[in-house]
């Protein structure tokens, strides 16, 4: 995982702790372990897929990836790149993040298996026991071609970094 991010000196430590918030959840991902994965996220998260499902809270974000880990996501990884992390206050910062799930491969064959085609934002908070938390995430699948589209003909449309 790596991290472009933008932060003051102060502000390092909780970084690196939001950083080793995504990866935890990421090795949770890796092992097929729903119930680490539900820790990383609040009592009363939110966590909405890129197909639309929204499942609510820690314990049933876990219940329902163990689920998806026993079947279809069975052996597979959760790849993250770290594109932007802000902070809002003491106590809460914004993530954004590209990434994908892949079924084979290492992280040192990721770069050569294609582009990360998935987007996701994380609202984390520190909890009252001091530890970060997922409060938020909202997944999408990247549509390069209708962006590619939407920039050729509306270039006012394109931000200012892609």
């Amino acid at each position: 995982m790596t991290a472009n991010h933008h932060t003051t000196a102060p502000r390092t430590t909780d970084a690196a702790a939001i950083r080793d918030l995504l990866e935890r959840g990421a090795a949770a991902w890796a092992c097929g372990d729903g119930t680490a994965y539900g820790a990383c996220f609040t009592e009363d998260a939110t966590d909405v897929t890129y197909i639309g499902t929204v499942y609510h809270g820690g314990e049933e974000i876990g219940r329902a990836h163990q689920a998806m880990f026993d079947s279809f996501l069975k052996g597979t990884r959760l790849i993250l790149d770290i594109t932007d992390l802000r902070f809002c206050g003491t106590d809460a910062a914004v993530v954004v993040t590209r990434g994908d799930v892949r079924k084979s491969g290492t992280p040192e064959q990721d770069g050569k298996q294609g582009k990360l085609g998935k987007l996701a934002t994380y609202t984390v908070v520190r909890e009252a026991d001091g530890r970060w938390r997922i409060a938020a995430v909202q997944k999408t699948q990247r549509k390069p071609l209708m962006e590619a589209v939407s920039f050729r003909f509306q270039p006012a449309t394109r931000p200012s970094a892609t």
